[in-house]
This record gives C-alpha cells, structure tokens and sequence, in this order.
C-alpha cells in the first residue's frame, strides 16, 4: 500500500517537472505558431522574466523558431570577451530583444531603454561585483545608448 502511494507520489513529481520545464523551455520546438498576443507575451517572458542561464537554454532550444529571431551577431563591433569578462551571452538576449521587437512593430524609444536597461542588468550579472568588469559593461552600455538605435 505505502510502495503505490510512493509511486504515485513520485509520478506526480515527475510529471510537475516536465510541465514546468516545457513552460520555461516555451514548450520546446513548438509546432503550433502563437496568435500576435502570445508572441508579444512569450518574447517579453524570454527577455525579461527569465534569468540570463535560462534564457540561454531557451536560447539553445529555439522555440518558435518560425516566429522569433534567434540570430545574433554577438556584441556586434565590440569584443565579446573584453578583458576576459565573457559578455556574448547578454549581447544574445540584447540582439534578441531589438530583433524581435523591431519585427513585432513594439520598437521605440521606450521599450529600447527597457532592452538595453535588461542589457546592463545582465552584463552586471555577469560581472558579479568585480569592479572593471562593471566599468566595462558601463561602457558598452553607454555604446547601445548611443548607438544601439542605428
């Protein structure tokens, strides 16, 4: 009596973690496109709810591949690793968030501060509390500011 109890418990268990992991995933390669409001919400989760690793996942598993704009050209003209401090993956979620919003139409002055405000939160994240490490994301910061809209 107590071994099913335990198995269904268990299966439960189971089953909980691959609902969740298919939500954080966006439910894989999803074969079903999103109507324009999904896509709106999907995009603003995967930009800005998720952290920098599960971003990367999500990132990895390309979901909606049909309907997102996974491309990056990493940290564009800038290096990805100035001074050793990796910073490719926050240039990723950066990229994706002006290529998406730019064809979704929500690209503008206010939203491109809230993408590149998600940028410096994650260079910062990156960089922990070393100080030249957030010196230099400061830098590249102020670069997107000024030229991240040409």
């Amino acid at each position: 009596m107590a071994t099913s109890t335990l198995r269904r418990a268990a299966r439960g268990a189971i089953a909980s973690v691959t609902a969740a992991t298919a939500i954080v995933m966006g439910a894989g390669t999803a074969s079903a496109e999103l109507s324009p409001t999904q896509l709106r919400s999907t995009t603003d989760n995967y930009l800005f709810s998720q952290s920098l690793s599960q971003f990367q996942q999500t990132r990895a598993a390309r979901p909606y591949a049909s309907q997102l704009d996974w491309s990056s050209d990493g940290c564009s003209n800038s290096p990805d690793n100035p001074f050793g401090f990796n910073f490719v993956r926050a240039c990723y979620r950066h990229d994706f968030g002006y290529r998406n919003y730019k064809r979704q139409g929500r690209f503008t002055e206010s939203t491109r501060l809230s993408i590149d405000n998600k940028f410096k939160s994650d260079l910062y994240t990156i960089c922990g509390t070393h100080w030249g490490c957030r010196r230099t994301a400061d830098v590249y910061y102020s670069a997107v500011r000024q030229f991240g809209n040409s």
